[in-house]
């Protein structure tokens, strides 16, 4: 089958293409930093309290559900039972201060083991004491 001179013309541009795109360096160059500038996140999430941290061992209850706990407790993120809400506590209560803390060191449901803090288990106790005590409960933790 005889080529046609527009077929010819197309055939040559295509040959000459390739080698013509390798020789000026095949990709343009790319600023790296440039780039990367504008993927970077645009925010980030920090859940544990700025600042000075306190020894692990001392902080409060208090300290603990303002710099952690709070974060989902608050506002129910998950399915996490509001702090306050005596409906949704009352048969958490009824497991007794022991049972929570347990549940909380081991985590449950969507909660990360000690709600994703580097609380020890005194601290756990003070938290969910403190967290309980605003629902209803009238639990004592050292």
């Amino acid at each position: 089958m005889p080529m046609n001179s527009r077929s010819l013309a197309l055939v040559s541009v295509l040959v000459l293409a390739a080698p013509l795109a390798l020789a000026m360096g095949g990709r343009p160059k790319m600023d790296e930093e440039a780039a990367n500038v504008r993927i970077q996140p645009v925010a980030k999430i920090e859940l544990a309290a700025g600042g000075a941290k306190a020894a692990a061992g001392s902080r409060s209850g208090e300290e603990l559900y303002k710099g952690v706990c709070g974060a989902c407790h608050d506002a129910g993120i998950a399915g996490a039972p509001k702090t306050g809400d005596k409906a949704a506590w009352a048969p958490r209560i009824a497991l007794g201060l022991d049972g929570l803390v347990k549940s909380a060191i081991t985590g449950k449901n969507a909660m990360p083991p000690k709600g994703g803090s580097d609380a020890n288990d005194e601290e756990m106790a003070r938290v969910i004491a403190f967290m309980a005590n605003k629902s209803g409960a009238n639990f004592s933790a050292k």
